[in-house]
């Protein structure tokens, strides 16, 4: 696992309802890649292969319009180590979540 990333999908939206149910499509998504990920209140963070990944974040924002967004934002972070493996979600969060 070379790569990994920090997705927030801000689609445009009608109400919070409607935001709330276009966000969820992107995170069933980013579940059925069967890659780890991990669901926070801002963002989602995913781990991968580095193109693999880029992939992802690409089609989310095609999820998102398709769920019916008119137009839709996002904040991307991106740690990539080419050569070696990056620090893992399990690492970052585990002790803060016990």
């Amino acid at each position: 696992m070379n790569a990994s990333v920090a997705i927030q999908t801000l689609p445009e939206a009608k109400n919070d309802e409607e935001l709330i149910r276009i966000v969820d499509e992107v995170i069933d998504y980013i579940k059925s890649t069967g890659l780890n990920y991990y669901v926070g209140p801002f963002e989602t963070a995913i781990e991968g292969d580095y193109d693999e990944l880029m992939d992802i974040v690409k089609e989310c924002q095609h999820i998102a319009v398709r769920a019916g967004a008119p137009s839709v934002a996002a904040y991307i972070k991106v740690s990539y180590k080419p050569e070696g493996d990056v620090l893992t979600i399990e690492k970052k969060v585990t002790k803060h979540h016990q």
